[in-house]
Parts: structure tokens; sequence; C-alpha cells
């Protein structure tokens, strides 16, 4: 009996204890509300595997292991900084991967901008310079230092983001539409190029052409932004070719995409999270909107680029063939697809090239040069 009196008291203070305990420690955790028990990059992963894995064959085994690895980067030098940044960058033994290559097709003779306008192949500009590490192990500082303006002395991008722009070909006096410019990196390399006619840079959302705009004020100077040759705006890109069409030498139509590399290292702003399986499955055809856009928005003669940053066949060639036959079809347009080997063969020692590609170019991550994934392909209109 004494026993089973002392046991009740020993449980009437142990309730009193819980009691006292700070509600959140006893609160059982919600999964549902605390993390996804399939997070967004392993869905992206698992999509890859079945899509890519048929797509790329043996390749990509190794493709899957350099996006799940740091990426590398190139530092697109600014032309508008005062700061000498690409001295500084040379002294730590990166190398700018343009000039070089023009450098090493000359036989290792010095290139001066005169020689390149006046090369057969004007695609490679010694206005743009990006450098890179040749180790992959060495990576680059985050963060340029601004000069005296404060203007930064570099921009930190995936260097085969720099590829589309050269193939864009952009030539002095040259009308330009960037019609997806966010955040702003292809829109910095193109302005880094001779004196243009006019560029336009366009992004369909309000804040990501506030994010674009902020990036460009770091790097380029005020007067030159305000200059009535530079319009920044914000408009749905699908709806350009209905604006203002047949008015542009070059058309840059960096679409959204899957993002692939984003989409298996990163669960912010992930495009295979489950509520966003709408977005996903709508992106190809949004994709082949804006391209038929760009190609109504160039001038008869006048070229444009088609890029994304996934490896999808749908996202990449899938969307340049339907835009070319909607052209046709619904506009009266014929479009040429130009040939983009000449320009990849030039950076085969920089980048890895995906082979046989029907339709455009394509830089496939690799662990020994990781950097990508970009596909391009560029249509010349002809009517």
């Amino acid at each position: 009996m004494a026993l089973l009196m002392e046991t009740r008291l020993l449980l009437r203070k142990v309730k009193d204890l819980r009691c006292l305990t700070v509600r959140w420690s006893r609160v059982k955790p919600k999964w549902a509300t605390t993390r996804p028990k399939y997070p967004a990059t392993r869905l992206a992963l698992h999509h890859f595997d079945v899509a890519y894995g048929s797509q790329l064959g043996p390749l990509w085994p190794s493709v899957r292991v350099a996006l799940l690895c740091e990426k590398k980067y190139g530092a697109l030098i600014n032309n508008f900084s005062h700061h000498d940044a690409m001295a500084e960058l040379q002294l730590q033994g990166c190398k700018d991967f343009i000039s070089d290559t023009a450098a090493a097709e000359r036989g290792g003779e010095e290139v001066s901008q005169s020689d390149l306008q006046t090369t057969s192949d004007a695609s490679v500009h010694s206005n743009i310079k990006c450098l890179v590490f040749p180790e992959e192990t060495s990576y680059l500082p985050l963060l340029s230092r601004p000069d005296s303006d404060g203007l930064l002395g570099y921009y930190l991008m995936d260097a085969a983001s720099v590829l589309p722009c050269l193939a864009l070909d952009v030539r002095e006096g040259h009308t330009v539409l960037d019609l997806c410019a966010a955040p702003g990196g292809k829109a910095l390399t193109i302005m880094q190029t001779y004196d243009l006619g006019f560029l336009c840079v366009n992004d369909s959302s309000v804040s990501r052409t506030m994010r674009l705009r902020r990036v460009l004020q770091s790097y380029v100077p005020k007067a030159q932004l305000s200059d009535a040759k530079v319009h920044i705006s914000s408009f749905d890109g699908t709806m350009w070719g209905d604006v203002e069409r047949d008015s542009f030498d070059r058309v840059l139509v960096d679409v959204p995409c899957t993002t692939d590399r984003h989409s298996v290292t990163e669960d912010d702003n992930n495009i295979f999270r489950k509520n966003r399986v709408g977005d996903r499955r709508r992106l190809p055809q949004l994709q082949t909107a804006l391209l038929l856009a760009g190609i109504l928005a160039a001038r008869p003669g006048g070229e444009i680029v088609y890029s994304t940053c996934s490896l999808s066949q749908q996202q990449n060639q899938g969307v340049v063939e339907q835009a070319a036959h909607l052209a046709l079809e619904q506009h009266g347009i014929h479009t040429q697809i130009v040939d983009l080997k000449p320009l990849t063969q030039k950076f085969s020692n920089t980048f890895h090239f995906a082979p046989g590609l029907s339709v455009g170019e394509m830089v496939v991550p690799h662990l020994a040069a990781n950097f990508g994934p970009i596909y391009m392909c560029k249509l010349r209109r002809l009517t």
C-alpha cells in the first residue's frame, strides 16, 4: 500500500513537471509543414535521370556528376570600369579564353582589335573579355573592387553564357533586342561590344527588371544608361512582335527554362516543386512564343540567337523547329539555321560540347570544364 502511494505521488510530480515544460518542446513537428518528403532537387534529378539518360546515353553519367558539383565561373571584364581587373586576375593565373583562342589561331601572335574586325569569322570580338582559371580546382573571387566612379571591374557568370553573345555577332551601329534580359549578364556582355545603334533590354517580370537595372547600374556609367541608345523595359516578350516588328538587326532570346544545374542543387525557386508542375509543363509553349516574337521583331536579313541553360531536347531543338514552322505557316517568314560549328570549334579547349546535335550547339557540364549547360541556336530571317 505504501509503495502504491509513493508511485502515485511520483506520477503527480511528473505531470506537474510536464505542465511547466515550454510548449514548443512538446509539439510534434508536422512533416508536411517543415520539409517536403521528396525535395524538388530530388524530383529534378529523378526526372533528368529518365529524360537525359535516354537523350544523352553514355554521356549522361559524367554530365550528371558535373551538374551536382560546384560549377566553374568566368569573369566578364567590364570595359566601362577604370579598375584594371584584367591584370589583377591574370596575376592569379586567369586567362581570357576569347583572345587566347584568337591568338592561338594566328600562331601565338598578338591580335589587335582591327585584326579581329577583318577576320572572316567576325563572331569573336576583342572587346569582349572573359577570364577563367585553366585548372578545374581554382575559383574566382566573388566580388570585384569598384573604381572611383563606383563601377565594378568584372561580372561573375558562367563563362559559357558568353557564347550566345558571341554567336549574335553584334557589329557597330546594330540595333539589338535582348528579349529576356534579366538578371543582366548577357546584356552587359553585349554592351561590351562596339558602338551600338540602339539596345533594348527587356524582361516581362517587373521585379526581375528592377534587378536587371541594378546590375547595369553597378557596371555601366549613368550617362550611358540614360542615353537614348539604351532602353530598359518590362513588357510581355511573347507580344513583342506585334508591337515592334521588323525592327532589329540582332535579337537575343535567352528564354526561361528548367535551369538544370539550379534544379538539382537549390530548392529555392525550383521549378520542380510540386506547386509548379503547371509552370514546367507550359515551358516549351512559352519558349516557342518568345522565339517566334523574336523572329517577328528581327528585320529581314537580321539574325536571332535562341539560348537556354537546359539540356532538354524538347526545350532546345524542339522549340527552334516549332517556332520556325509557325513563323512560316502563320506569317510567311522564312528562316535559315546558321551553322555555329566554326564558333564552337574555336573554344573546344575551354568547353565540352555535345556531339551530334541536329540543330544548334550545346555546352555540357564536364568535371574538367564544369561550365553550362548552355544551348544556343542561330537563325537568320530571310523574308
